[in-house]
């Protein structure tokens, strides 16, 4: 799921293609995307007309500001992408929802999994906040602070922090203590503070505090300027990211640690892969036992899905002509290459080929 760095890349993107434009309707084939309104054509009348103002981040979601009181939200998920086209641009099977702008462009909602919503809600006139109805709770009044926001000072920071006993790894993927934190950068700063993933926030002192603090600022703020990690299906108006080359931790099972050497480890934590240094992140005596049954099952490294521009085919939105030449090559290949296996083994097993009779004529493997 893209996290903080990569929503932020989206929102900044599409602020720069659509900030003044106007939305002129709605338009879609997947009622379920619609996260504000019961149809289609409700979360249509809901947004005609309205002209962009601006368009931010808040947590893992994109914030579109619309004037008039209100707001569009998108939130990616697993495989949603936002891309800004002309209206005659080529159909895509996985575009969902469309909103037609009054230039002549649309923005469409590309989601292949289907798990991505979009909505348009009210926002108060006093204070800005994004409602879930007119006169109710706010959208966002459970969601933790912004990480990289000047007011999320290291004192605000111990102040959540102390007084919290769960293990580290989980407490920073909970929205409600800290926003747009996901599996990616939860690894990473932990990595870079040298922190265990199964040690609980207890056992922190003010030194590991300020690791800690330090080392999710930096890696997300590093993440911003790359635009994001490019794994799996992420993309962004503008293209992909790059932090995913300089990654230390995640998704590096088996490899050495960069900082010692000693192999990456790989384990489950709330359902979600984990990935640590178990020589730099050195688990205290005192979260040892708790800790031993998920240390003791960890899994062996998995082979992750093809990105979203391997597996795309003709006329999928959203990739330039290189993009699309690289991707028929990639599934040529492929197919070359599964095809030259599945004859190697067929050989192997004696199930292909021409069979091979003995010199004297005998049966193969048996007397003459």
């Amino acid at each position: 799921m893209p996290e903080l760095p990569e929503v932020e890349t989206v929102a900044r993107d599409l602020a720069r293609l659509v900030a003044g434009a106007t939305i002129t309707g709605a338009r879609g084939d997947w009622p379920p995307a619609i996260a504000s309104h019961d149809s289609v054509e409700g979360f249509a009348a809901a947004v005609a007309g309205r002209r962009v103002e601006s368009v931010g981040r808040r947590a893992k979601l994109v914030v579109v500001r619309l004037e008039g009181g209100a707001a569009l939200t998108v939130h990616l998920r697993m495989t949603g992408q936002l891309f800004v086209v002309p209206a005659g641009a080529p159909a895509d099977r996985h575009v969902h929802v469309v909103l037609p702008l009054a230039d002549g462009r649309e923005i469409r909602f590309r989601d292949v999994r289907k798990l991505g919503r979009i909505g348009c809600w009210p926002v108060d006139p006093g204070t800005g906040d994004v409602l879930e109805r007119a006169g109710g709770a706010g959208l966002f009044a459970a969601t933790g602070p912004e990480p990289l926001e000047d007011a999320f000072t290291l004192r605000a920071f111990r102040e959540r922090l102390r007084g919290r006993r769960g293990r580290l790894k989980p407490l920073l993927l909970d929205q409600r203590f800290i926003a747009g934190v996901g599996n990616i950068y939860a690894d990473e700063a932990l990595w870079r503070a040298r922190l265990h993933p199964l040690r609980s926030a207890a056992t922190l002192r003010s030194p590991h505090e300020a690791r800690l603090y330090r080392a999710l600022r930096s890696v997300l703020a590093e993440a911003v300027e790359r635009r994001g990690s490019s794994i799996d299906d992420y993309t962004a108006p503008d293209g992909d990211g790059s932090m995913q080359e300089r990654l230390e931790a995640y998704q590096r099972t088996g490899e050495p640690c960069p900082r010692c050497g000693r192999p990456i480890r790989r384990i489950v934590v709330g359902g979600r892969a984990t990935h640590f240094c178990s020589w730099c992140q050195r688990l205290p005596a005192a979260d040892r036992r708790g800790a031993a049954a998920i240390l003791g099952a960890a899994r062996a490294p998995r082979t992750h899905g093809r990105r979203w521009t391997e597996l795309a085919g003709e006329g999928t939105l959203g990739l330039t002509p290189d993009e699309t030449a690289r991707a028929v090559a990639r599934a040529r290949t492929e197919r070359t290459r599964r095809a030259a296996a599945t004859r190697r083994e067929r050989a192997r097993a004696g199930g292909g080929g021409r069979s091979r009779q003995p010199a004297d004529g005998g049966r193969p493997g048996g007397e003459a």
